[in-house]
């Protein structure tokens, strides 16, 4: 970042993302650092996007205010973009299109809530954080600041695999390469174990009703219902017809960890493409809607593909008693 607070680009490189780590520790450092960041793209007309959090907005808004640049700031509710991570990646991608229309760049804060997270959360959180580098390499040149608050990582283990997703790091002199980024294929946490699963079902060509009534009854004993369950149920029937079209089967396993209804599905099919339901269909485009509409549906999806060893699919609803 230079004096006018804005991102350096790398020499050579007119298109892309660039990600930048912003670790912060105390309320003036993060809103000294957010407020270069700001003030710089709206000095070259840039689009400006804020999605931080209440207090953190709060503080900004006021900051620009007091400047009478508080109108020329999008903001976004945080929780559009945490609930679940596999929808970070399409709510820039919309910000990005909307922004490439009107022919402006566009420079975004995204605070993403690391506490309280459960651990798949947080491993698919800091996937999407590594992914958005790759989905985003051929798109209009664009700048991401990261903030992360230091103080509630006292053992410095999220902000170690952050410094791994993001190439740039913003310090005090402004944003210098990131040493830890890694462009080498991403190295996944093993999916944790069943939480005493139910009997696998397996499935192939024309028994999606007995998958869709494994899912209801095993649902029902952990007492998701209602709109969450018929959420699933579409989701679920996505995923299981994939299995089908590309793999001839696979087999189902149900069983609930906390207040989570999980449904996994495995099968020896290899999905190649990384960003496979992380990017809207098109209007005129045949299939590849499955793994998008579970996305949209699920509280978290996380995906495990490889061609030695086949997929997995877990899909996880909020809602139920932990029973």
């Amino acid at each position: 970042m230079n004096d006018s607070g804005t991102p350096a680009s790398a020499p050579g490189q007119g298109r892309g993302l660039r990600h930048i780590l912003f670790p912060f520790e105390g309320e003036d450092r993060f809103l000294a650092g957010a407020l270069s960041f700001v003030e710089g793209a709206l000095g070259a007309d840039e689009a400006v996007v804020v999605a931080v959090s209440d207090p953190h907005e709060e503080l900004i808004r006021q900051a620009l205010a007091d400047t009478g640049t508080a109108d020329r700031v999008s903001f976004l509710d945080t929780a559009e973009l945490s609930r679940n991570p596999g929808r970070l990646i399409p709510v820039w991608q919309a910000w990005i299109e909307k922004a490439s229309r009107e022919g402006r760049p566009v420079r975004a804060i995204s605070e993403n809530p690391w506490a309280g997270r459960t651990s798949a959360e947080s491993t698919e959180l800091r996937y999407q954080e590594w992914l958005l580098n790759r989905a985003f390499a051929d798109a209009p040149i664009w700048w991401l600041l990261c903030p992360f608050d230091t103080v509630a990582d006292a053992a410095g283990t999220t902000l170690a695999a952050l410094e791994r997703t993001h190439p740039l790091v913003l310090r005090d002199a402004g944003p210098t390469t990131g040493s830890a980024y890694t462009d080498e294929p991403y190295a996944f946490e093993p999916l944790t174990d069943p939480c005493d699963p139910d009997e696998a079902l397996a499935f192939t060509a024309g028994q999606l009703a007995s998958v869709r009534d494994r899912i209801t009854v095993c649902a029902g004993r952990h007492a998701l219902a209602g709109d969450r369950l018929r959420d699933l149920l579409l989701a679920a029937t996505e995923v299981a017809a994939n299995s089908i079209k590309y793999a001839g089967g696979g087999t189902l396993r149900t069983w609930a960890e906390e207040t989570r209804f999980v449904c996994e599905f495995r099968d020896s099919g290899h999905i190649a493409d990384p960003m496979a339901g992380l990017v809207r269909p098109t209007v005129g485009q045949v299939g590849g809607r499955g793994l998008w509409l579970a996305q949209q549906m699920c509280d978290l999806v996380q995906i495990r593909s490889s061609a030695e060893n086949g997929t997995t699919v877990r899909l996880a609803m909020e809602g139920v008693n932990g029973g």
